[in-house]
């Protein structure tokens, strides 16, 4: 996760403490993702998790859900992010969500807007949710064909009015493919016009359905286009004085090419940027962010589900979380020493941390070759082709 503007335009937001904070990257807590259900209702064609319309019958139940909460409160996890699936769909969700807040866990919901009425905005402002992601892949025609459902646009907006009345901080996720970056410049335009407080633009993942979609992720050149679109427009807006939150997400690459553009631009805090995101670490799958999937299995990231490490109901979370005997978890913990090709030779692997496995394993079968996805090339990594 890349705060644009954070590291370009030098505004201080939430949560920089976890992103680009003291702790070092090896200490960390993980924040946890826990897909609470399978059950969804919408069909988009990226979901990483393979969502259907019916609860799986092995969804962890309220009680075993609040002794995981319990665990992660205990543990020192920072952040609880409920997500599916579609998490409003569950019918017990307001009662861990009242748990997780009453717990002192950050509370965040990853969600697709449809169930989010003034009602729903007002009750989980009330618990004390923290913020909402809501996905939003284009304009209508767009959004409502990835999530198969005509009408998915207006109910979008309609969530981020309802959570904006509330005071309820809200923002967007965007899924960057070639079936939709030339939306872009309208989710800025709905941005600025809406007032919408954060915008994640996320790198394509091939992972559940988004592994049929290898053929449609950006180029490495739209990939640079986009991601200096993005930068551009994250500077207009700050110039305007609005300070919206931009992060780019799923892409450590990211990362050195705004360094490296910085350096080029002889910006100031070029410098002190690189060694934020060296202090962040990169790449936190089985570190820093980790996955409670809803039949309690636990995984290094929530894309990454061909690896489980245990489940909750048999072990504690935190427990199998640190359990380094588990030949894969303990190499996580130190993932740099294994990545193979460009990456072991790149000069920001301190920066990326290898980017995404789940990527390199997608498309290479080998979890520890590099991510297909780094659009950085050798001279900006300071390899040659020899060393690859």
């Amino acid at each position: 996760m890349i705060s644009i503007s954070k590291l370009y335009c030098g505004a201080i937001e939430a949560l920089d403490y976890i992103r680009y904070g003291k702790t070092s990257f090896k200490d960390k807590r993980p924040v946890v993702v826990w897909n609470v259900t399978k059950a969804c209702n919408l069909r988009c064609i990226h979901c990483y998790a393979k969502a259907d319309n019916k609860r799986a019958p092995d969804e962890l139940d309220t009680e075993e859900g609040y002794k995981l909460l319990e665990d992660l409160a205990q543990f020192g996890s920072p952040v609880i992010l409920f997500s599916g699936g579609e998490p409003l769909v569950r019918p017990d969700i307001l009662d861990l969500i009242y748990k997780a807040v009453n717990l002192g866990l950050r509370t965040v919901i990853s969600t697709n807007g449809v169930l989010i009425d003034d009602s729903l905005a007002k009750e989980l402002k009330r618990l004390g949710v923290s913020y909402v992601g809501i996905s939003l892949d284009g304009w209508e025609e767009v959004h409502d064909k990835f999530r198969g459902v005509k009408g998915a646009f207006e109910k979008v907006i309609s969530a981020v009015s309802a959570c904006k009345k509330e005071n309820l901080k809200v923002g967007l996720r965007f899924t960057m493919s070639k079936l939709n970056a030339k939306e872009i410049p309208k989710i800025f335009d709905l941005v600025e016009e809406l007032k919408i407080p954060r915008i994640c633009f996320y790198h394509l993942v091939y992972s559940g359905r988004g592994s049929k979609l290898i053929d449609q992720d950006l180029s490495h050149e739209e990939t640079r286009y986009w991601v200096d679109y993005i930068i551009n427009k994250t500077k207009e807006l700050h110039d305007k004085n609005l300070k919206a939150e931009v992060l780019t997400v799923d892409n450590h690459a990211d990362g050195p090419y705004l360094y490296l553009r910085m350096k080029k631009e002889g910006h100031p805090k070029a410098e002190e940027v690189y060694e934020l995101l060296k202090i962040n670490g990169g790449n936190n799958s089985g570190v820093g962010i980790g996955c409670v999937s809803w039949d309690g299995f636990v995984y290094a990231d929530q894309f990454w589900r061909n690896y489980t490490f245990g489940n909750v109901r048999e072990r504690p979370f935190s427990e199998i979380w640190m359990d380094t005997s588990n030949p894969l978890m303990a190499k996580l913990k130190e993932k740099k020493k294994y990545v193979k090709g460009r990456c072991a030779n790149c000069k920001f692997l301190d920066l990326c941390a290898g980017n995404f496995r789940a990527r390199a394993e997608a498309v290479t079968g080998d979890i520890w070759a590099p991510d297909p996805a780094c659009y950085l090339t050798d001279k900006e990594i300071g390899i040659s082709e020899k060393q690859e």
